[in-house]
């Protein structure tokens, strides 16, 4: 059985990381919009120019999930597909995915359209597109796969390490107080992804040591049966490369991949934030 994947950009993905005969892979972009300019997700985004106009955004900024009819182009003439879509109660994406597919089968009634709401976001997707992949290569019914994919969505978890609370703040997402005065204090935010798909601040700490052990710790505690952890960072790849570190270092048999977030994830973790799957 030919699958396709079709995963808006909180997947953090433009591609698959490896190839495959039996999967193919699609993104839809977010758009950022900063100072009334929109930056769609897309690989021609220049992050350079980004992130310097995120840093010298001073007007309210907003991100819009794909249009219905932007993921209609992306499943193409495919016959067999699952859309996977950021956290519902984060973003319209997965309601966006609905309506596409309400019209897809209205022209093609023959065709079998899965969505996935994977009630986060970041690098816990990026596990979730990966997983559905390598359940594609081995196992040749849908039913299956969605069963499978799900019974694994219970099991991953995501985290998140923030040195910057600007968009939380115009976003509605943190109390303006609280991010004030954790931006002035240089104090980095430690939360995590509820079960409900919202994001949850757990506290605050100051300086790398307490950030990483703070993240180690989290993962200590919530890593059963974890065989795959995701690190995800926009412009600090220091951190990133030092919790790799870590975590090999404490488990050999943990696969760690560290990447860069793409523009949507960029947004909420600013410069400097790390986003952890696993």
């Amino acid at each position: 059985m030919k699958l396709k994947i079709v995963s808006d950009t909180s997947s953090n993905l433009f591609e698959l990381e490896e190839k495959s005969e039996q999967v193919e892979y699609a993104s839809v972009p977010f758009t950022i919009n900063l100072d009334g300019r929109d930056y769609k997700d897309t690989p021609l985004l220049n992050m350079e120019k980004y992130a310097k106009a995120m840093s010298e955004c001073q007007e309210k900024s907003s991100t819009a999930c794909p249009s219905p009819e932007e993921w209609i182009k992306a499943c193409g003439d495919a016959n067999n597909i699952i859309m996977v879509t950021i956290s519902s109660s984060l973003s319209g994406s997965y309601n966006s995915a609905l309506s596409a597919r309400t019209m897809m089968l209205e022209d093609h009634p023959g065709k079998r359209i899965e969505i996935i709401d994977t009630l986060t976001a970041g690098p816990e997707v990026t596990l979730i597109v990966r997983k559905i992949q390598r359940l594609a290569e081995k196992y040749d019914d849908l039913d299956t796969i969605i069963e499978k994919t799900k019974a694994y969505m219970k099991t991953t978890h995501v985290l998140f390490a923030l040195t910057s609370f600007n968009n939380f703040i115009r976003n509605g997402r943190m109390p303006k107080v609280a991010g004030m005065m954790a931006t002035k204090f240089k104090l980095t935010g430690i939360g995590i992804g509820s079960e409900e798909g919202t994001i949850d601040v757990k506290g605050v700490v100051r300086g790398n040591k307490k950030v990483l052990n703070a993240l180690i710790e989290d993962i200590k505690n919530r890593k059963e049966n974890c065989k795959s952890i995701i690190i995800a960072h926009f412009k600090n790849e220091e951190l990133a490369n030092k919790l790799k570190e870590m975590i090999n270092e404490l488990w050999q048999d943990i696969e760690v991949t560290v990447m860069q977030n793409l523009a949507l994830c960029s947004y909420y973790a600013e410069e400097g934030g790390v986003l952890v799957g696993f």
